[in-house]
């Protein structure tokens, strides 16, 4: 009845699957460009089985019984002085946010390259920074409000997965070194997007969709945030994305900081 507490709340149990494996994890021209972006051993894939049929409506049990399941916990880390170690306390809550997954092709980037964002070459256009010597167009589209270009790519497709993982590439980690073209960040978008995402064919329509959903989360222990970090930094996140047919989810996450420097 409406304004009765449901006192059968679905539980989900997860198992790691250690020997799945993602190909931009293993493909040395993404480790390279990673370890240039300051994100190599800082970026994390893995991925876990769990047991029940999973529906977006119960996104936050699902993320809260992810980071309190006893065959998750120990494979949570968190970075301190450069170095993996494991989470200090219990998760006692989490915050949760569905992101849009629709995306299957690059057409999405397209008003990039005729707004004045790039060259003909595909080189990134400079401009003036008051803290950033080396600023560009491209990263101030992706961060300023005011730029006369941050609505180049529409409102809803920048909120899009694809489009959020793109983001994070480019503006990289504490040590970055920025590109000249946007080539690399758009061939590494692509190739870590289609490794995480999962699609299948429609049925009745025959036209490919994802059937993906995206969760972006953050874990709390009693003194606060713990996961992904320990303070909120934009280029530290964390996504579950879940594959609701083969019932596998994988957790995606950086924490922001120096990237290794060698492969």
């Amino acid at each position: 009845m409406a304004g009765e507490k449901c006192v059968f709340e679905q539980a989900f149990t997860f198992s790691p699957l250690p020997t799945k494996s993602f190909s931009f994890q293993q493909d040395k021209d993404t480790l390279t460009l990673l370890m240039k972006w300051s994100m190599l051993g800082r970026l994390s894939a893995q991925t876990y089985s769990f047991d029940s049929n999973f529906h977006p409506y119960s996104c936050e049990t699902f993320a809260l019984h992810f980071f309190k399941d006893p065959e998750v916990i120990p494979s949570l880390r968190n970075m301190k002085a450069r170095v993996w170690v494991p989470l200090e306390n219990p998760v006692v809550s989490v915050s949760v946010e569905l992101v849009p997954c629709t995306k299957i092709s690059m057409e999405l980037f397209d008003p990039i390259y005729s707004c004045g964002i790039l060259r003909p070459s595909g080189h990134v256009v400079k401009c003036i920074h008051d803290i950033y010597p080396d600023y560009d167009e491209l990263r101030q589209m992706l961060q300023k409000v005011d730029s006369e270009h941050y609505y180049a790519v529409g409102k809803m497709e920048r909120e899009e997965f694809l489009f959020c993982l793109f983001k994070h590439l480019c503006l990289g980690g504490e040590f970055c070194q920025y590109e000249d073209t946007i080539d690399p960040y758009i061939s590494t978008t692509k190739k870590i997007y289609k490794d995480l995402i999962s699609v299948q064919k429609d049925a009745e329509t025959k036209k490919i969709r994802v059937v993906s959903t995206v969760l972006k989360v953050s874990a709390y222990d009693e003194s606060g945030l713990c996961f992904p970090g320990t303070r909120e930094e934009e280029q530290t996140f964390a996504y579950l994305i879940v594959d609701p047919v083969k019932r596998n989810v994988t957790l995606f996450y950086h924490i922001y900081g120096v990237g290794n420097f060698t492969l």
